[in-house]
């Protein structure tokens, strides 16, 4: 059975989700070794899709929303944060030199 066919825009907008950049991003500046990005994209992932599950159940319209009926896109909700903290993390470790 091959998967659902998800446009592209879909899983961009999963990506540019805007509670799991502000989360990744500020958790990923924080953070003072390396290690820390992964928990810092483990808590945007798991905010991003808090916070778009209770607005998408609630009935307002959010830019990646999660339902039973949507995927969820969580290998790319992983990938996006990984990347955000990531960046996050290497520009402080730049601006600080």
């Amino acid at each position: 059975m091959a998967p659902p066919s998800v446009p592209l825009s879909v899983w961009l907008l999963a990506a540019f989700d805007p509670v799991l950049i502000l989360v990744a991003v500020w958790l990923g500046w924080k953070a003072d070794q390396l290690g820390k990005v992964f928990i810092a994209a483990i808590a945007a992932l798991v905010a991003s899709v808090l916070v778009s599950w209770i607005f998408t159940s609630i009935g307002i319209p959010w830019v990646a929303p999660v339902r039973a009926d949507l995927p969820t896109l969580f290998p790319v909700r992983i990938a996006a944060a990984l990347i955000w903290a990531g960046g996050a993390y290497a520009v402080r470790r730049v601006v600080k030199r």
